[in-house]
């Protein structure tokens, strides 16, 4: 059982209200439980509890299309990625990939783009559903083309890499120019905690120009919040091009299964201007109602509440003398220069900080051409993405049942995952690869521990 240690309260947009421990762990939940990603924050009080029920059987819940008998569950679409968030994000852990062009709803998607904006036939994402009598706009076709990776004393790693393309496209061709961006759903853990980071300790880590010589040149992304349009730093999402967890929960809603919130009023979600049927479609909003669109304000801050309040695991084996060893490789191989162990977060109100350890700096890296999608998000360019927090990474398989991991999913191992750096983070894969087998076994031994 996690140990108890003081309490972390937050107010966040909307005023939505946490509380943590600074050791992270859900109580009463094994390790290596198939749940162990779905527990509350163990401080959350009677309220937070019920809230965080509320905000679980939302994120469960299966939308049906408009108009239905069940008004308050209807509005999905008209074209979505799923029914549901739990359908992506497998039991609020990573998505799968598909298997086949037929399996559309397996938690990989795929941004669009057109020289920075939406592409404009099919919009900011590929919808692969569609509600009865409307056509889907397409599928998600993946070919891989293998190579082999040398690593020391051990045989090579094979890597594939995937090939994207859209089959049966509803609408015929992208324009000319136009880029597709794969992206798997990803863990939900410790949002709330991401969240809570102060700017000025994020932007401390960046180093844009270089100045120090080390290779590593992370610098924030900053982006438009959807509501109010005020410049802040990203956090959220694969380039970091969501500020806060309110917004990168409604653009979820519009973009994943189609539904109107406050922050994206428009019921037919990322349907276009050429898609007429769709946009002429009936839909789940209320006219005349005092808050009338698809997803309440009451459902939006109950669903983002409970992704804020999502607790991270306690590691496993932190004191195993080969996890220990693996920490110090982690750190001599230079990669805790950009997945930072650990920061501290202030706890409101009472001039003390409690410490979390998420292994990010939530910062841009260059990852070089291997992993680049060419689309632009924000500041983010086209080879770069935010560094991927690696706390509850050792419980991947369990929870999700499967191990998918990068942007895209394509590695299947965590020494692959390593074995696609590039860029900012050659140095570091290049010192992985040349390390002695028993090094390497212990790296990944504390890679699992998180």
């Amino acid at each position: 059982m996690a140990r108890r240690t003081r309490s972390l309260v937050l107010i966040l947009p909307a005023t939505i209200v946490l509380s943590w421990p600074a050791e992270l762990s859900a109580e009463g939940e094994s390790s290596d439980s198939r749940n162990a990603f779905s527990q509350p924050l163990p401080t959350l009080d009677f309220e937070g509890l019920q809230r965080f029920r509320e905000g679980n059987l939302l994120f469960r819940k299966l939308w049906v299309s408009a108009p239905s008998a069940f008004p308050g569950s209807d509005g999905l679409g008209p074209l979505f990625n799923a029914r549901s968030c739990q359908s992506c994000h497998v039991r609020d852990g990573r998505g799968r990939l598909p298997e086949g062009t037929a399996d559309s709803n397996s938690g990989l998607v795929l941004h669009l783009s057109l020289a920075g904006r939406p592409e404009p036939t099919y919009g900011r994402q590929l919808q692969t559903m569609a509600v009865p009598g409307l056509s889907v706009e397409g599928r998600i076709s993946v070919t891989y083309s293998e190579f082999a990776i040398p690593i020391r004393d051990e045989p090579p790693v094979t890597l594939r890499d995937p090939q994207y393309r859209i089959s049966s496209a509803a609408f015929g061709p992208m324009f000319p120019g136009a880029l597709l961006s794969p992206r798997i759903a990803q863990q939900l853990i410790g949002l709330g905690m991401l969240a809570a980071i102060p700017d000025e300790a994020l932007l401390a880590n960046a180093d844009p120009e270089d100045r120090d010589g080390d290779g590593i040149s992370g610098r924030a992304n900053l982006v438009s919040s959807i509501e109010g349009g005020q410049i802040k730093l990203g956090r959220f999402g694969h380039k970091a091009g969501l500020p806060d967890l309110r917004d990168q929960t409604a653009t979820a809603l519009m973009l994943d299964l189609g539904l109107s919130t406050d922050l994206y009023p428009a019921p037919w979600g990322d349907c276009t201007k050429a898609e007429v049927d769709c946009r002429g479609a009936p839909n789940g909003e209320t006219p005349g109602d005092t808050d009338p669109r698809e997803v309440s304000r009451k459902n939006l801050d109950d669903l983002t509440f409970y992704t804020a309040s999502l607790a991270v695991p306690s590691r496993r084996n932190p004191d195993a003398p080969l996890v220990m060893r693996g920490e110090t490789v982690f750190g001599d191989a230079g990669c805790a220069s950009c997945h930072v162990k650990e920061f501290q977060v202030p706890t409101p109100g009472q001039g003390k900080t409690d410490t979390i350890q998420p292994y990010t700096d939530l910062l841009l890296h260059d990852m070089g051409p291997g992993l680049a999608d060419g689309l632009t998000e924000g500041l983010a360019t086209g080879t770069e993405w935010r560094t991927a927090p690696l706390w509850g990474i050792g419980l991947t398989e369990a929870v999700s049942g499967q191990i998918h991991l990068l942007h895209d999913g394509r590695a299947r191992t965590l020494l692959e995952a390593i074995l696609w750096h590039g860029g900012e983070a050659e140095a570091s894969r290049n010192r992985v690869a040349a390390l002695p087998p028993p090094d390497r076994a212990a790296l990944i031994a504390f890679l699992e521990s998180l």
